[in-house]
């Protein structure tokens, strides 16, 4: 496994994990289709469906790492979310959410920074 996706597989643990313990359940992670793959699939306390796009980076750089959901990014996670929940079945409130997660200021990842977008895009 390279080393970028070893990261962003980390990332969305932290993501997950940060998650969990402000009472969402998690429903699917790495959801895969046709049209692209959906990081977190996970519900929130109120019982809003939320689609997580997680976009880890190993520094500040001059972008932050929410700027990498482009327009043709949401086109793809919207497209994949409908494939969810057609083969599911399910039929909730649902929003798109992104996380940005980076290394402490010591540049390490066992304690990761994570920015955390509600509602990020529709």
């Amino acid at each position: 496994m390279n080393e970028r996706k070893r990261r962003g597989d980390s990332g969305e643990t932290f993501v997950a994990d940060a998650l969990i313990l402000r009472g969402y359940e998690v429903l699917e992670r790495q959801f895969r289709c046709r049209w692209g793959e959906i990081d977190l699939i996970v519900r929130a306390p109120d019982g809003i469906l939320c689609f997580v796009e997680v976009k880890s980076r190993s520094s500040g750089g001059l972008a932050q790492a929410r700027e990498a959901v482009t327009p043709t990014k949401q086109r793809r996670l919207r497209e994949a979310a409908e494939v969810y929940l057609a083969q599911t079945g399910l039929d909730c409130l649902c929003r798109f959410d992104v996380a940005e997660v980076y290394p402490d200021a010591a540049g390490r990842w066992e304690k990761p920074k994570i920015n955390y977008f509600i509602n990020a895009f529709q």
